[in-house]
């Protein structure tokens, strides 16, 4: 496995996981990759640092169980605490964003397009992996 820093044609970085450097070509070349900040979809390699080892010991890597619990928690955190806009997420999310609705978290659904778009209005906002609960 390799950690690549990607950046999108927003100038958005981000990091992503790949088998090899083949991997990332053929995901990339597929348009596989998406930017998670904006959803572009046109990446590249970003300039990289060298990971160098370090005497202090690192934390155990979190296995499959804890990611699946800290993401289902996270889940009911943005339920409990952010309105559900559903598709109306981009237009909710322009409308506080201009100052025409009172500022509140918001969460919902966007498409890749709506997704560019916002991104390229600046307004800020994240992608988040969306587990399904067992309820």
């Amino acid at each position: 496995m390799i950690l690549f820093t990607l950046r999108c044609a927003s100038g958005h970085e981000f990091e992503a996981w790949f088998r090899d450097g083949e991997g990332f070509e053929t995901q990339q070349s597929a348009g596989e990759i998406a930017c998670p900040h904006c959803g572009d979809s046109q990446i590249e390699k970003a300039v990289m640092a060298p990971n160098i080892g370090r005497s202090r010991e690192k934390a155990p890597p979190i296995s499959p169980a804890q990611m699946r619990a800290a993401l289902t928690e996270f889940r009911r955190q943005v339920e409990t605490n952010c309105d559900y806009v559903g598709e109306r997420f981009a237009e909710e999310a322009r409308r506080i964003h201009y100052g025409e609705a009172d500022p509140h978290a918001i969460y919902g659904e966007a498409s890749a397009e709506e997704s560019r778009a916002l991104a390229d209005e600046g307004i800020e906002f994240g992608r988040i992996p969306w587990i399904q609960t067992d309820a």
